[in-house]
């Protein structure tokens, strides 16, 4: 139980032989935290009735059969009564099926089957099946960090979610395999030793995919190098086939590694939504998430009766793909501008407001044209210029206000597609870009930016400082490409970031030279 706290034990009814009440701590979860629950069970009157209060969902309700039926497998008592079952706070929806054990130990204790003392001391979540045994749960993690916080020391868990408790220190972890296993734990502690964890630092990223195996398009991983250092968002432009998506894919290949941090940080989101790996307890590679473009609002930012994470908050600390992004609903592509430029989502209801992290790099891609041939060299295009023009326009100028990057990724030729020679692996790239990172670190050391591409306008004036030489080829790009007032600030961050990534302090006329490159829709209006 907690630490630090007073030693006032349960209110205890003996009546013939039954103790009429029982209190077991357990969590629930709230956003991407989770928050300490009191599970109150009273048993007392002759009339058999089973009932759940303090505002349980369906899966909560249902609980009833579940630990009827699991006490009845287990060869344990059920007790003919009436029995109340209150989850305090009261105010607070609850959902899940975590509650399923700490309902079922609430239950032993109440009857004297298990002391309830003993019970007192560990923290319980857990879901039951109907023969006893204890499946595994979501959330496991930002329970033991709040057991933590809190100063509690024991909890009772199913088996498969211990390694993803070990990776808070300072808890002892008692993982059960059934609801007979934890009956035995509370009669007899002093037969089971707490869990002892695996070493996890033997574990490193491991990506499936390797810019080695890209061939050609030499500039398009060019663009991708940079927007990695930097952390700019980047839209890859390009006909059917010419290889956006496996470029993209490989773009969290070449992002510096995460940090421990970074790395609970992603395993509690995932550990949330129910899709942390099952042979892994700790997420070392940055997410690559790929909605669907039919995704909507509440898919893409996050949302529900009770909010849930979306892809943005999935993404979190890696990759945001929108494969040919003009096929999205505007709407949902709109909602994406408060976490891009805030690196969070805020999703308000009526009695909560819940705010999920979200500081990820989009990689977006789109064709030239609806019929996708506008730049290609081969297949002629059947688009008019309206119909081009309304396709591009399906991204809002505030959305692209907010990407760097924009590369033009063309067809392949022949002799690119037939070369056998490997391209430069991931490593290589990945070596150049946290060099980058570090040089950024250091510079933004005492604000909180984390890149290039989070400078302000405040910012680009201090650190972004161009020789009269580069100042003038900017004037002239201006005039003679038609770049965009928008375009300014974004040409001198692609610039400091092409600069650091050559290790160089001033930026000079070649680094402004190639970030112009990276503007093709603000050269004249569009492409093609």
């Amino acid at each position: 139980m907690r630490k630090n706290t007073d030693n006032s034990k349960p209110i205890q009814i003996f009546n013939g032989g039954i103790f009429l009440f029982a209190k077991v701590s357990s969590a629930a979860i709230m956003g991407i935290d989770a928050y300490p629950l009191d599970i109150e069970v009273d048993v007392s009157g002759s009339v058999p009735r089973f009932v759940i209060v303090g505002l349980p969902d369906t899966s909560v309700t249902e609980a009833k059969e579940r630990v009827r039926t699991a006490l009845y497998n287990s060869k344990l008592k059920f007790p003919q009564r009436r029995i109340i079952v209150n989850m305090a706070p009261a105010d607070i929806r609850k959902e899940g099926a975590s509650f399923d054990l700490p309902i079922a130990m609430g239950i032993l204790a109440a009857t004297d089957q298990i002391e309830a003392e003993k019970l007192m001391e560990f923290l319980v979540v857990g879901e039951l099946a109907l023969d006893g045994n204890i499946r595994r749960i979501n959330g496991v993690l930002p329970v033991v960090s709040m057991m933590k916080n809190l100063g509690y020391n024991k909890i009772l868990l199913p088996k498969e979610n211990a390694e993803e408790a070990s990776l808070v220190s300072g808890i002892d972890i008692y993982p059960t395999g059934s609801l007979r296993e934890s009956v035995n734990i509370l009669r007899a502690e002093e037969l089971f030793s707490p869990y002892k964890p695996s070493d996890d630092g033997k574990f490193q990223p491991d990506y499936p995919v390797d810019f080695s195996e890209v061939k050609g398009q030499e500039a398009a991983k060019r663009a991708l190098e940079v927007s990695a250092a930097g952390g700019h968002n980047i839209l890859m432009i390009g006909p059917p086939g010419s290889g956006k998506t496996m470029l993209a894919k490989r773009m969290p290949t070449i992002l510096p590694p995460m940090t421990r941090g970074e790395a609970l940080e992603v395993t509690r989101i995932y550990s949330i939504s129910g899709l942390l790996p099952i042979d892994r307890a700790l997420i070392l590679e940055r997410p690559f998430r790929s909605p669907h473009h039919s995704a909507s609002k509440a898919g893409l930012v996050g949302g529900g009766a009770i909010p849930k994470p979306g892809e943005v908050s999935l993404a979190h600390r890696g990759v945001l793909f929108l494969d040919e992004m003009p096929e999205f609903e505007r709407n949902a592509l709109e909602v994406l501008r408060q976490p891009m430029e805030d690196g969070l989502v805020t999703i308000s209801r009526a009695q909560i407001s819940l705010t999920f992290p979200a500081q990820f790099m989009l990689v977006g891609s789109m064709n030239p044209c609806p019929c996708g041939f506008a730049t290609d060299p081969v297949k002629e295009c059947t688009c008019s210029q309206w119909q081009k023009q309304r396709y591009l326009t399906k991204l809002s100028g505030p959305l692209l206000d907010r990407i760097d990057i924009h590369i033009e990724v063309p067809r392949l030729k022949f002799d690119e597609l037939s070369r056998y020679r490997p391209g430069e692996s991931s490593d290589e790239i990945r070596k150049r870009v946290t060099s980058a990172r570090q040089i950024q670190k250091e510079r933004f050391r005492d604000l909180k930016i984390f890149a290039n591409a989070d400078m302000t306008a405040k910012h680009i004036k201090k650190y972004c400082k161009l020789p009269e030489d580069a100042k003038t080829l900017l004037k002239v790009a201006n005039e003679q490409l038609g770049l965009s007032a928008r375009a300014y600030d974004r040409i001198h961050k692609l610039a400091r970031t092409i600069a650091d990534l050559a290790g160089i302090e001033e930026i000079a006329t070649e680094h402004i030279a190639e970030a112009v490159q990276y503007r093709s829709l603000d050269r004249g209006g569009g492409l093609g």
